[in-house]
């Protein structure tokens, strides 16, 4: 970890002015979270911390964060169970954080939901960069792009880019923000083929540093959603040797 825990290092920047989002630590090493709030705070969040699972899915149901930094291993219930529980009411964006590094553990977290990982021992400063990144992505209906139609249609497949919604024979398909960026990021250019690198710069932004098997787990969680898979790619293809292309639908 870099920086001393419970304090702001020395000759750290300045707080930026409050960006009216709010993060969520859930992090039951207590000097951790402090210092965790601290780099949020000072980076424009209006912060709160939480040491156990149970308090998190009631502060965030009161709360309603934008982003949320939760630990896997919790007392109450487990980061997995809080991300599963927190998908059902809310769709902020969630890093999870773990100290055992077996693939299982990062699987099972991005199943149930979670946006990215980081494995533990890591830098703040890493972890601020990818919030950064996460939170510049849109999230909000805003003006309409000349080039981007109002709604795109695959077969039975409508996405509406504006409203950032998804409704597949009619009915609403509910998708994580990050599921519906893959979506829309495949949608905007249909006959080209994504590479898996293209497609985590357009999603998790330029400056993300991982594994980009992660765009697999996402890709594999959204066809579970349209009720495609990777033999058929009714809706999500995969290209040999390159990565994945929107299919038509039929």
């Amino acid at each position: 970890m870099d920086g001393n825990p419970g304090s702001v290092p020395k000759g750290a920047a300045a707080s930026r002015p409050s960006s009216g989002l709010r993060a969520m630590v859930v992090e039951d090493e207590r000097q951790l979270a402090a210092l965790l709030g601290s780099y949020l705070e000072r980076d424009g969040l209006d912060v709160t911390v939480v040491h156990d699972g149970l308090e998190a899915v009631e502060t965030a149901r009161a709360v309603d964060p934008d982003v949320v930094v939760l630990d896997l291993g919790l007392p109450g219930l487990d980061g997995v169970e809080v991300c599963r529980q927190l998908r059902t009411f809310s769709d902020a964006y969630v890093i999870m954080l773990t100290a055992r590094s077996e693939e299982v553990d990062t699987l099972i977290g991005l199943t149930v939901g979670a946006d990215d990982y980081m494995t533990k021992p890591f830098s703040p400063r890493e972890l601020m960069a990818r919030v950064q990144a996460m939170l510049r992505r849109p999230r909000q209906a805003g003006n309409p792009v000349d080039d981007v139609p109002d709604a795109r249609t695959f077969g039975p497949l409508v996405i509406e880019p504006l409203g950032r919604d998804v409704w597949l024979d009619g009915e609403p398909v509910a998708l994580t923000r990050t599921e519906f960026d893959l979506l829309a990021t495949l949608s905007e250019r249909p006959r080209m083929a994504f590479s898996r690198g293209q497609l985590i710069e357009a999603v998790w932004g330029g400056a993300w540093v991982g594994d980009e098997h992660l765009v697999d787990v996402h890709i594999g969680h959204l066809r579970r959603k349209l009720g495609d898979d990777a033999v058929e790619g009714r809706f999500v293809r995969t290209v040999r040797g390159v990565g994945y292309r929107m299919g038509t639908g039929e």
